[in-house]
């Protein structure tokens, strides 16, 4: 489903992003994990296109992601409310993204009805722009936006921040129906390692641009990251 070559991008002299080769697997769950300043949302963008690599490609089933268009049919995403179109209302950006992927409103309005918990009367029918909606509920809208469209690859930055906690345990039990059941490649990036360690099936640990860990997940896992997080970054 994915895979990395040679991939490099340097800010300033130094390289955020130097990954020689990765590879995940269709149907994987994998988190990423790291300190900030590690590089993983920049690593998010250069798979996403929005920045250029100095070296390197990124591959999504096998074509090159950078010049191509065909990835972005199965591939959806959500890294921070700049992926939102901020002066429509939630239920307006819902059509327009169902519209996009051949969607009736009827669809929509299905699909949006089984996501009545998560939204926890939050999101629709409150006469709000997006822009006026809270971090966590911006979060909410372009998570399941991202479900919409019934992805075959999905990449979330940061799901789990500014989100209340019943809706981290919901979202959880989303990620993990997307994974288990419908065969969604999911890619999670996330400081909550309880969540992470929960939800994905192999963790990958950066720093300083480099994978410098690559997990299966198990029941020690999340104290094999705790240990390493509890050390002074300064004695490694």
């Amino acid at each position: 489903m994915i895979e990395i070559k040679n991939l490099k991008k340097i800010y300033s002299g130094v390289a955020v992003v130097n990954i020689p080769h990765l590879e995940i697997k269709k149907g994987e769950s994998v988190g990423l994990v790291g300190n900030n300043g590690a590089g993983k949302t920049t690593l998010f963008r250069t798979m996403l296109d929005l920045i250029r690599p100095e070296t390197g490609e990124v591959l999504l089933n096998g074509e090159v992601v950078a010049g191509h268009e065909n990835w972005k049919n199965y591939t959806a995403s959500y890294l921070d409310e700049g992926f939102l179109i901020d002066y429509l209302t939630p239920e307006e950006y819902f059509y327009f993204i169902g519209g996009l992927h051949q969607q009736t409103r009827a669809h929509v309005d299905d699909f949006l009805s089984s996501m009545t918990d998560f939204f926890n009367d939050e999101i629709l029918k409150k006469g709000k722009y997006i822009r006026d909606l809270s971090k966590g509920n911006q979060c909410k809208v372009g998570v399941v936006s991202c479900l919409l469209q019934n992805p075959e690859l999905l990449l979330l930055d940061e799901p789990f921040a500014n989100i209340d906690p019943s809706t981290q345990f919901r979202l959880k039990s989303l990620l993990k129906d997307q994974n288990k059941n419908k065969g969604v490649t999911t890619l999670i990036s996330s400081h909550d390692l309880n969540h992470i360690t929960d939800v994905c099936e192999r963790i990958l640990l950066m720093e300083k641009g480099v994978i410098i860990k690559d997990i299966a997940t198990s029941s020690s896992t999340l104290n094999q990251l705790e240990q390493y997080f509890g050390v002074d970054q300064g004695q490694k």
